[in-house]
């Protein structure tokens, strides 16, 4: 059967099948992951670690949790749970926020956000932010009386715009809505101490969730992982709803290696402070193509040609895989998004682009 197109990056079956080449020959811009890793760390711990896998990891996670919790001081463990990925926090997310009146997202929405709503169904108001020109605007004042009953929905750096918000847009947020999840996956890609994180806010708002993944980082998507910080009430809760053991024992292992590896996180920074900016100039000087500034690890293109076209004659003449924005109803056939790769994967996507475009 013929491969349907996906909806997520990071699908190079169908990609390889477009470009009729072995999925090793695609050069992947779709998924928005690390190109400097896994570190070795995460691989080193993994190989250290093959003999727990005869025993169930230990289902309150203690180790994981403390571990967790040293990098947001002054955390105890009792405020993190480690997940199978964001995606599955999310889940637990969305059944908290289906039991409230109203769900206000901000869109364009990760897909998953909705897939998770819909599990529950919840009510979900649209929010769209508003995409033109040049820039972004910041995210409209939502017109939401003081009530109860109503909760939030939104990422900070934004996907797939890659904008980010200052703590002051969003704190206003958590003393009108009864519950905020605020879904943090890219926060990492900014360097320490990222102060618009809403991690110090979480002991003061109870009824604010942040969700965060250690799998884009860290490049290590196929291990899922990722944790919630909230409430320990709350955490307690989800930790009662769910399957015992979501985190297997190698993850665990990686995730404790990695989250001390400050030379890793430094080479990280260092990296995307020096690419980022090339590849955004690089894009901006192509004929019919207008990267938005982003403070993650890709970048949101308007492309005045379709982006279909674009997408297919990429991976047909170059094997090169980027974003189409199809999953997000919102922007359609005229944005792509590209994650940030090396230096000299970057000149391989601007020499295509330019060839085609030209």
């Amino acid at each position: 059967p013929a491969l349907t197109k996906p909806a997520h990056g990071g699908n190079l079956a169908w990609a390889a099948t477009v470009a009729g080449c072995p999925v090793s020959a695609v050069l992947d811009f779709s998924a928005s992951i690390n190109p400097l890793g896994p570190p070795d760390s995460a691989i080193q711990a993994i190989q250290t670690n093959i003999s727990r896998l005869r025993a169930y990891p230990d289902p309150s996670y203690q180790e994981l949790k403390k571990a967790l919790s040293l990098t947001h001081p002054p955390l105890t463990s009792e405020w993190v749970l480690p997940g199978n990925g964001a995606a599955e926090l999310l889940t637990w997310a969305a059944l908290d926020l289906s039991k409230l009146e109203t769900i206000y997202l901000l869109t364009p929405a990760f897909s998953d956000y909705k897939r998770a709503l819909k599990t529950f169904t919840a009510n979900v108001v649209e929010c769209p932010l508003t995409i033109g020109g040049s820039k972004l605007t910041q995210l409209q004042e939502l017109h939401v009386e003081a009530q109860t009953n109503k909760g939030l929905l939104l990422n900070n750096p934004h996907n797939p715009t890659g904008m980010l918000m200052d703590l002051e847009t969003i704190v206003p947020y958590l003393e009108q809505f009864s519950l905020v999840v605020v879904d943090e996956a890219f926060m990492d890609f900014l360097p320490l101490p990222q102060p618009q994180s809403l991690v110090p806010l979480v002991t003061k708002f109870s009824n604010l969730v942040i969700l965060r993944s250690l799998t884009k980082f860290y490049s290590l998507p196929g291990l899922r992982l990722g944790y919630a910080i909230s409430h320990p009430e709350r955490l307690r809760k989800w930790q009662k709803w769910r399957d015992p053991w979501p985190v297997n024992s190698l993850a665990i292992a990686a995730a404790q290696a990695v989250l001390e590896d400050q030379v890793f996180q430094q080479q990280t920074w260092n990296w995307l402070a020096d690419t980022r900016p090339q590849l955004f100039q690089d894009l901006a000087e192509l004929p019919g193509l207008q990267p938005y500034p982003g403070a993650a690890n890709f970048l949101l293109v308007h492309s005045q040609k379709s982006v279909d076209w674009l997408q297919t004659t990429l991976l047909k003449q170059h094997r090169i895989l980027i974003r189409d924005c199809s999953s997000f109803p919102e922007l359609g056939d005229r944005y792509f998004r590209v994650a940030v790769r090396t230096q000299e994967d970057n000149q391989k996507l601007v020499d295509a682009l330019g060839q085609i475009l030209n």
